[in-house]
């Protein structure tokens, strides 16, 4: 009996470290867009799960592959969209949040060397509690709807397209 209680023990020992060293988040459809040789910056999106009861704050990144790694977000000021630097990116408890194009997203700033499509970047996410979460991002060409192709998709204030209704 005494040995059964010590495997208990033991195996329920062993189980803690695993519960502490959990990721905070889950990452997922986490890409770095491919940009041009000679560029010095890019972007990683992602859509980050928070599978918890407890918010989880995001304050900080960085990669080697840049030389620094900004949280930032699109902003619609006066009528014009502008691209600013964010403290913080709240993921509720139970929710999510969206990195992507147009949005909250993760600006890799002096890259170190040409992203090359296909290639994995390395990224690591620090927390408000003190914790960090590393990840690999695939390089991924990443078409905006209104970029590239015929030049003449845009959208308004309101976030409507306008220009689109047509086939090719």
């Amino acid at each position: 009996m005494m040995l059964a209680r010590s495997l208990l023990a033991a195996t329920a020992l062993s189980l803690l470290p695993l519960v502490a060293l959990a990721d905070p988040l889950i990452v997922e459809e986490a890409q770095v867009r491919a940009v041009p040789p000679g560029s010095q910056a890019s972007a990683a999106f992602m859509t980050l799960h928070n599978p918890g009861e407890q918010d989880v704050v995001l304050v900080a990144a960085e990669s080697p592959a840049a030389e620094v790694a900004e949280l930032h977000n699109h902003e619609n000021v006066d009528g014009v969209m502008q691209m600013r630097q964010v403290p913080q990116i709240v993921v509720p408890a139970g929710g999510r949040a969206e990195l992507a194009p147009g949005g909250l997203h993760l600006m890799l700033i002096g890259l170190t060397a040409p992203l090359v499509e296909g290639e994995p970047v390395e990224i690591e996410l620090s927390f408000e509690s003190g914790e960090s979460q590393r990840f690999e991002a695939p390089v991924k060409r990443i078409v905006v709807d209104g970029e590239g192709g015929h030049g003449h998709g845009h959208r308004d204030a309101h976030g409507d397209d306008h220009g689109h209704g047509h086939d090719h």
